[in-house]
């Protein structure tokens, strides 16, 4: 490689807002084999998968994980303006969704509220009645969706009983956005308050700040403790997805809510525990966020992301101290080693978790690390467009 192409890389690095300059330098050497030194890394992933997949209706079924990448998508979308984005997020949408706005499935799980986000968006930029249709399908599957006892909504008419840390990113961000475009904002802020409280009552754990992957009513699963019904280890992603939907939340909640508090509190006990538990030299975290001592651990895109992520919304909206941004630093450095440039310029995410169930330790350490799975590019392209803009 020229001095000059490294001067390039080194000059990219220092400009981006939340590399400090030894981190950027330990990233420069990192990087030099496998990067463009005038890289737009959302647009280096959009494209490729973009290449792969030329029709978006070869994406697959309607789901929470092609969702969230296309949700990044147009996140990416919003910043560049190239209309064809757009119009391959409209594409995939539209290979289920009829003109009258019925949706190709049944909605019988969480997970597959979170495709909503991507009506509410349509609808927006559109105005076109079959997307909001198609929403209020989601959103009033809720009014009579089951609930355990204290009135937490299940995982999934399959998943009797349970409550999973993940599917409150699947539906509680989707609901309140929904209320806050169609006018109904108080009444859905105050049942995700209530579903994001009750799921951390039975599965947070304040001696470390984490939380436990998924509760069973019922304790009947294999996993759930004799006593208290939670299973047994902090699964990262899972973490993630809660510490996201606590932030999208508070987005819309009033200042003046009664549960804001509360959720803000919860927001603070996890930055906290990402710290905490945060390789310091890598700035990753671990499949098993606190067990980065054991040689059968790994260290997972998505979950970095969405760490990484959390905690620099949670300092720009002063819920915790300036400080704790190298910690976002070290994260959006760590996550950006696993990222690499082919022939064609097109970027590639390594060591992503497959889709997961709940599992004993040996389950989560064996899960295939895959390389562009959609979860962690999806959690890419949301973390990078927030810190490509964030000021530390």
């Amino acid at each position: 490689m020229s001095t000059q192409d490294r001067r390039k890389i080194l000059k990219l690095l220092a400009g981006a807002p939340l590399l400090h300059s030894s981190l950027a330098c330990n990233l420069a050497a990192a990087q030099t084999r496998s990067t463009s030194p005038t890289v737009d890394w959302s647009e280096a992933v959009v494209e490729n998968m973009m290449a792969r997949r030329p029709a978006p209706e070869s994406l697959g079924g309607w789901g929470y994980a092609i969702s969230l990448y296309l949700y990044g998508q147009y996140l990416f979308y919003k910043r560049h303006g190239d209309r064809r984005h757009l119009d391959y997020i409209q594409g995939w949408v539209d290979r289920h969704v009829d003109d009258q706005g019925k949706i190709d499935r049944p909605i019988t799980a969480l997970d597959y509220m979170l495709p909503g986000n991507l009506l509410l968006v349509l609808y927006k930029e559109t105005g076109k009645q079959k997307y909001r249709t198609a929403a209020d399908t989601i959103r009033h599957t809720l009014d009579t969706y089951p609930r355990t006892q204290d009135g937490g909504i299940w995982h999934a008419l399959s998943r009797q009983h349970q409550l999973w840390l993940d599917g409150m990113f699947m539906s509680m961000p989707f609901l309140v956005r929904y209320g806050d475009m169609f006018q109904e904002r108080d009444v859905d802020v105050n049942e995700a308050a209530k579903q994001l409280l009750i799921y951390a009552k039975h599965l947070n754990d304040p001696a470390s700040g984490l939380m436990f992957h998924a509760y069973d009513e019922s304790g009947q699963q294999p996993w759930a403790d004799p006593m208290t019904h939670h299973s047994g280890f902090f699964w990262c992603r899972a973490i993630g997805w809660f510490g996201m939907a606590l932030i999208e939340v508070l987005e819309v909640m009033p200042h003046e809510h009664p549960r804001r508090g509360d959720l803000i509190a919860l927001v603070r006990q996890l930055c906290n525990a990402y710290q905490r538990y945060q390789d310091p030299t890598s700035g990753l975290w671990y499949q098993i966020v606190d067990k980065g001592d054991d040689p059968n651990n790994w260290h997972e895109t998505s979950s970095s992301s969405m760490f990484t992520y959390t905690l620099a919304c949670a300092v720009e909206r002063g819920y915790i101290p300036r400080k704790m941004a190298s910690t976002a630093r070290k994260g959006y450095a760590g996550v950006l080693t696993q990222l690499s440039l082919d022939a064609d310029g097109h970027a590639h995410i390594a060591n992503i978790c497959e889709g997961t169930n709940v599992g004993d330790l040996a389950f989560y350490y064996g899960r295939p690390r895959s390389t562009d799975d959609f979860h962690g590019i999806g959690a890419f392209l949301i973390m990078n467009e927030k810190l490509r803009a964030f000021r530390a």
